[in-house]
C-alpha cells in the first residue's frame, strides 16, 4: 500500500471512530433521558437557564414536518450521502483535518437521530435552554450544529477557492489540457 493510500485509510478510520464514538454517546444520553426523565418532572441544572426535560420529537429541526418520518429519513439519507461523498473527496492536506472532524460530527448526529426515528418513530430530545425558550434538543443536534457552523467557518475564513478544486467535476479533460 502506498503512503498516500495508507494515510487516506488512516484518516477514514479516524473519521469513522469519531462518528461512532459520538453516536454511542448520543444514544447513551438518550437512554439516560428515557430512564430518568420520561413521565417525570424536568431536572433543573441552572435555575431559569438550563434544564433536562423529556420530549418526543416526531418532526425535524424545531419540530417542523411533524409525523413525516419517511420523508425526514429520505432527506437525511441524501444529506448524509453527500457528507460521506465530501469526506471521501477531501484531500489529505493538513488544512482539511478540521473538515474531517466537522463532517464526522454532522454524520454522527444525522445517524444518531435516524436511529431514534427507526427505533421509536420519534427523536428523543431532552436539553432545554429555558431563558431563551429554545426548542428542546439532544446531543446529536449539538453535533450537527457544531459541525455545520464549523464547516461554514472553514469555507468563509480558512479555505480559498483554489483549495476546493477537488469538488469540481472534470467534464472535458481535453479542454482542460488545452487540446
Amino acid at each position: 500500500m502506498k503512503k498516500n493510500e495508507y494515510n487516506r485509510v488512516l484518516m477514514l478510520i479516524t473519521d469513522l471512530v469519531i462518528a461512532v464514538a459520538l453516536m454511542i454517546f448520543d444514544q447513551y444520553t438518550k437512554q439516560l433521558a428515557i430512564a430518568s426523565l420520561k413521565d417525570k418532572e424536568p431536572i433543573v441544572l441552572i435555575d431559569k437557564w438550563l434544564q433536562l426535560e423529556y420530549l418526543e420529537n416526531r418532526g425535524s429541526a424545531f419540530g417542523i414536518l411533524q409525523n413525516q418520518k419517511l420523508f425526514i429519513l429520505f432527506i437525511s439519507l441524501i444529506f448524509m450521502g453527500f457528507m460521506v461523498f465530501f469526506i471521501l473527496r477531501l484531500p489529505l492536506w493538513r488544512k482539511f483535518v478540521f473538515a474531517h472532524v466537522f463532517l464526522s460530527m454532522i454524520i454522527s448526529g444525522g445517524i444518531g437521530n435516524a436511529i431514534d426515528r427507526l427505533k421509536f418513530d420519534y427523536v428523543v430530545d431532552f436539553i432545554y435552554v429555558v431563558k431563551i425558550r429554545f426548542p428542546v434538543f439532544n446531543f446529536a443536534d449539538c453535533c450537527v450544529v457544531v459541525g455545520v457552523f464549523g464547516m461554514l467557518f472553514l469555507f468563509l475564513f480558512v479555505y480559498k477557492e483554489s483549495d476546493l478544486d477537488f469538488l469540481k467535476f472534470k467534464r472535458n479533460r481535453r479542454r482542460e489540457l488545452g487540446r
